[in-house]
């Protein structure tokens, strides 16, 4: 391992870990932190604020402008601690045994914080492609905070040729991931005393129904597919998740709520299957609770909206990322990540790779191994070194 390249690493992903980014607080002292790093080293950034000012998207370029680069990006956010048994304090970094715990150490702060350490060798290198660091918020809320910057990119007059998100992948690359969303239905029904039930309409009882008719539509896909080998579970996925109503044990219901989630592979449209659902239950369902009630509803609310990634395994930006990573294999994900973003909305071609194992993301005691954390140095290190060279091979 190089000693203290390294522990520039660990003292920065530490630094960031003391920034308690949880998704329902701010970012803006973790950016002001990154900020003035970045000054440091003359690498001006620019943060792109959301409606409040609270949360913002950090954007800065090494290397010449004008030229298709490479977006190294990472959300900022992390998800909550609040009733994890965690050994010690979440937010204070604790290095034991070659692994570094704290919430965010693998998702993600620890591939942001090494792309931050490699800053001072990048800034003076006579690169001949850039580099730009992309920090976002609210991935964990479903990639909302970055749409604003995926738009920025969209926007350039010569857009970068590759973006790698740095999801912890074990420094796998990962071409594909689901999409979808989730989604939030509203039953309206009327209400009685349980004795008088034919003359109410029971929320819950129609939310089943129509809850019935997700579940169908999920075993549809499980048995007829699509089906592609490349995922883990290889086809889509409906699920209902939560829901919630009734007052009383002797009170119809006149109201019930409830979500649920789909993880549909790329080439399925995800629109489509809500069109049907909304459409069963606007034809089928809900006359006959207009029938007792004219005031009844079902309302589908979209809660969050997920885009796939699917990048052809042949494209020369996935061999060359493979060569970065030092490793001939790559794969498919179920989770959702910027990556689809950034490749569908913005036009740039999209990998995942990153530092850690997305099993130690949003658990207790999350950590990263410090191997890892020297794998990621030496893949920045690297594309650093090809874009010296000459950029990128397939410009």
């Amino acid at each position: 391992m190089g000693t203290k390249s390294t522990a520039d690493c660990v003292r920065i992903i530490g630094d960031l870990i003391g920034f308690p980014t949880v998704s329902s607080s701010s970012n803006r002292d973790l950016l002001a932190y990154v900020q003035a790093y970045l000054a440091r080293y003359d690498v001006a950034s620019d943060i792109l604020w959301n409606e409040e000012g609270t949360k913002g998207n950090l954007w800065a370029t090494i290397g010449p402008a004008g030229l298709p680069g490479v977006i190294l990006s990472g959300h900022s956010d992390v998800v909550p601690v609040e009733g994890q048994a965690w050994t010690g304090d979440p937010f204070l970094v604790r290095e034991m045994d070659g692994l570094l715990y704290g919430r965010g150490a693998c998702d993600m702060k620890g591939f942001i914080g090494v792309v931050l350490a490699a800053v001072p060798s990048l800034a003076k290198r006579p690169l001949k492609a850039p580099i730009h660091i992309a920090i976002s918020y609210d991935e964990e809320l479903g990639c909302t905070g970055v749409r604003s910057l995926v738009e920025r990119v969209k926007a350039m007059k010569i857009r970068p040729a590759l973006c790698i998100v740095g999801e912890p992948t074990s420094m796998q690359v990962i071409i594909g991931h689901k999409g979808g969303g989730m989604f939030r239905v509203i039953v309206t029904g009327k209400s009685a005393h349980s004795s008088l039930a034919p003359s109410a309409v029971n929320a819950i009882e129609y939310a089943a129904e129509l809850i019935g008719y997700i579940n169908n539509l999920a075993q549809a896909h499980a048995h007829f597919g699509p089906h592609d080998l490349g995922y883990d579970v290889a086809h889509s996925t409906l699920s209902v998740t939560t829901i919630s109503g009734g007052t009383a044990l002797n009170i119809i219901p006149n109201h019930c709520e409830f979500g649920f989630d789909i993880r549909s592979l790329p080439e399925v449209d995800a629109r489509a299957l809500i069109d049907r659902i909304r459409a069963h239950a606007e034809s089928v369902i809900l006359p006959r609770m207009k029938a007792v009630a004219p005031e009844a509803s079902i309302v589908i609310e979209d809660v969050v909206q997920l885009i796939g990634l699917a990048t052809e395994a042949e494209h020369p930006a996935v061999t060359f990322v493979k060569q970065l990573a030092g490793r001939n294999d790559h794969a498919k994900v179920a989770y959702g990540t910027e990556a689809g973003l950034f490749s569908i909305v913005a036009g740039v071609v999209s990998v995942v790779c990153g530092p850690g194992s997305i099993e130690q993301a949003h658990k207790p005691d999350e950590y990263i191994a410090l191997s890892e954390v020297e794998r990621c140095r030496l893949f920045i290190d690297r594309l650093a070194s090809q874009l010296e060279l000459g950029g990128l091979p397939w410009r």
